[in-house]
């Protein structure tokens, strides 16, 4: 199970409210601090009546067979038994019946068109039942309404920063959902827990450890047992190199099913920066073990191989920038030093694929650095950040113009703009 599948099994299972369903990755960013940007009207959009509960209260589903004809199948009418159609969604929803909790969420919906409520519950059953673009616009429709919607604000959230497939835009877009929910005051507080903890996520995702720990400590302070926190705290810890209490954190976790891949994974990662790299593998083949898909064998190369590729890489690089790197040096190593994960605040990434150390171009060198720039690529972090030798290859050339984009001044922000994150 990926990392980002876990919280399809716990998340909210513990609090009042109900759960929205429910992946490690080095990125080539060479410890790229994402902030939170993107605009929260994103969801907004103009097509607020598609995907939305039509006349009479029934939402169909369109399937297209071979033949080409289209298939609509319409919810059954909501079958109240005597509550309103809003208040017996809810109990669907909670006794696990997403079909009749979408057909009377729908039913709300048609009644009250502008009632936020009904299209939180909407989108929610659309979530649990994997209609994720009708679940979209259902949360769209009912936070344009109202955007302080409590329920709107979880469901989008989770719906953007784990039920989807992991991007900068769509964890940005979590994180701006979640941190709303968690700053207006008339959150309830049975919800708080869920919202920090799907920032906590989605701010680990997008880079920023030191948020995702504080959100992981709202959550814990509430709920102490609460594993998925934990591992999130964890995970954070390990991002902000403080390697100690990451390790005591993920070793707390290995009698979990849930997260004992990831936590023999990172602690295989710990245990490599120690040097003690036999103990690290065992650690390694344990992920592997309980987690095969996740954690596949990386096609790591030898030191000379891959040397070798990174010598070939840089010959294919276009002549400006092959001019640009003239008297920068390129090395190869096998992770990155603490000294050079320390050297910023908050710290980069352990798990970081190449960096570049020294001023752009257009400034001076102030002396501290010998050479005063420099370009490192990591063996073992690339070689685990991608799945086949041919990956590998493109993954070089990539981290390769990602350091030159800093060589040219460009900042991370910047390079992910560009496709170079």
């Amino acid at each position: 199970m990926s990392r980002r599948g876990l919280l399809a099994v716990c998340l909210l299972l513990a609090s009042c409210k109900r759960p929205p369903p429910a992946v490690a990755d080095a990125g080539t960013d060479a410890g790229a601090q994402a902030t939170v940007t993107a605009d929260a009207g994103t969801l907004a959009t103009a097509s607020l009546d598609a995907g939305g509960a039509s006349d009479s209260g029934l939402e169909a589903s369109v399937t297209s067979p071979e033949d080409g004809v289209a298939e609509v199948h319409p919810l059954a009418v909501c079958d109240a038994r005597g509550d309103a159609p809003l208040d017996a969604a809810r109990r669907y929803y909670d006794e696990g019946h997403y079909e009749e909790a979408l057909s009377c969420a729908a039913q709300a919906a048609a009644l009250e068109p502008d009632l936020a409520a009904a299209h939180a519950e909407r989108g929610a059953a659309l979530a649990f039942l994997h209609r994720e673009p009708e679940a979209q616009l259902a949360f769209a429709r009912a936070l344009a309404i109202d955007p302080g919607d409590p329920d709107a604000l979880l469901g989008a959230a989770h719906l953007y920063a784990v039920q989807l497939p992991s991007t900068r835009e769509r964890d940005e877009l979590g994180a701006l959902y979640a941190e709303r929910g968690l700053s207006q005051p008339s959150t309830p507080p049975e919800l708080v827990p869920s919202l920090a903890l799907v920032a906590a996520m989605a701010f680990n995702d997008l880079g920023q450890a030191d948020q995702a720990l504080e959100r992981a400590a709202i959550v814990l302070a509430r709920e102490p047992g609460n594993l998925e926190a934990k591992y999130e705290k964890a995970l954070a810890l390990f991002e902000l190199c403080r390697f100690r209490e990451a390790k005591a954190a993920f070793a707390s976790l290995l009698t979990d099913k849930e997260r004992a891949a990831h936590a023999h994974q990172h602690l295989g990662l710990l245990l490599e920066r120690e040097g003690r790299w036999k103990q690290a593998q065992e650690h390694f083949d344990r992920a592997r073990t309980l987690e095969p898909q996740d954690f596949p064998p990386p096609p790591l190369p030898t030191p000379d191989e891959f040397r070798a590729q990174v010598t070939r890489a840089l010959a294919d690089l276009p002549e400006d920038m092959r001019k640009d790197l003239e008297g920068v040096p390129v090395a190869t190593e096998e992770i990155p030093s603490e000294d050079d994960l320390l050297a910023n605040q908050p710290p980069l990434s352990p798990t970081i694929l190449g960096l570049f150390r020294g001023p752009s171009l257009g400034e001076p060198c102030d002396g501290t650095e010998t050479p005063c720039r420099s370009v490192a690529l990591y063996r073992r972090n690339l070689a685990r950040a991608v799945r086949t030798p041919e990956e590998l290859r493109e993954q070089i050339r990539v981290t390769l113009l990602h350091e030159i984009g800093h060589l040219r001044g460009e900042d991370d922000e910047e390079l992910a703009a560009r496709g170079l994150e």
